[in-house]
């Protein structure tokens, strides 16, 4: 099976930035937290912020990879009214219904896309304007038929590469499709005050053997870090700081009165990271 086209999004956002000399800038939300309009009007507004692309985070009763911040995030969306990943992918339809252009990765684990089953997920995608994924307990070494179908569809699997990858990074950015996502320090997602002393050499090493762009993630939650980042990588992704605001304009968010209110505070925060 061959890709359907060899366009998508995520490629050309990149090589529009590299033309204009910036790094994109990536925010993360988990869709549903508090509610799905309150999603919607929070994607609007990254946009009109400066955000490149959005990572559409799926909520997840186990998710391993996350920190306390985005964990309750998880729970907030999971509460009363379920959202599910059919809800995730449907945001994404009604953002671009709404006018906004950004690229969209959805960030989701693994058994979700089984339950879902692979026909329909990727069906989803493709109707949706979904241009990528991130499964983070998805290994390398079990990804091939993700893998496959995410090309044959002209969607990219795009994957994680830790510090500790070491012997792995080379195969692992090797087989990379729209960008390799480094993960700057051990652990789950949240933010940090510092980060290890060798990260440079590893986003070298990356780099080296990547032949598509590097976005760094985990831990990233003010400017003065976000600018640590800009030149030395293609994109930074900022995660739990933005959940954290969320979280902070909940009430404003929930309710249809003060929605626009809310998310324009978690879009000047965005509007400082931006710089």
């Amino acid at each position: 099976m061959t890709a359907e086209t060899t366009f998508n999004a995520i490629d050309a956002t990149f090589a529009r930035l590299k033309a204009e000399g910036r790094t994109a800038l990536i925010p993360f939300l988990t869709i549903g937290d508090p509610d799905l309009d309150a999603s919607l009007a929070l994607i609007r507004e990254m946009e009109t912020a400066g955000a490149d692309m959005i990572e559409l985070g799926v909520p997840y009763s186990d998710p391993l990879a996350d920190g306390p911040v985005i964990q309750r995030a998880s729970q907030r969306a999971l509460s009363g009214r379920l959202t599910t990943m059919v809800d995730v992918i449907g945001v994404a339809q009604r953002a671009k219904e709404a006018g906004v252009k950004l690229p969209f990765i959805l960030f989701t684990y693994y058994n979700p896309i089984l339950q879902l089953g692979f026909d329909r997920f990727f069906d989803l995608l493709k109707a949706n304007n979904v241009s990528g994924m991130i499964v983070p307990d998805l290994p390398i070494e079990e990804d091939e038929e993700l893998r496959s179908l995410a090309e044959a569809h002209g969607l990219h699997l795009i994957p994680l590469v830790a510090p500790t990858s070491r012997t792995r990074v080379e195969s692992i950015a090797r087989k990379a499709r729209g960008f390799v996502y480094c993960v700057s320090s051990l652990g789950v997602t949240g933010e940090r005050s510092a980060f290890a002393t060798d990260l440079d050499a590893f986003l070298d090493t990356v780099r080296g053997a990547a032949s598509v762009p590097i976005a760094v993630g985990f831990g990233i939650s003010n400017r003065e870090q976000v600018a640590r980042f800009e030149g030395r990588c293609d994109g930074v992704i900022v995660g739990s700081a933005i959940v954290r605001k969320i979280e902070e304009q909940e009430a404003k968010l929930r309710d249809a009165a003060t929605r626009e209110e809310g998310a324009r505070a978690v879009g000047d925060f965005v509007r400082e990271l931006r710089g």
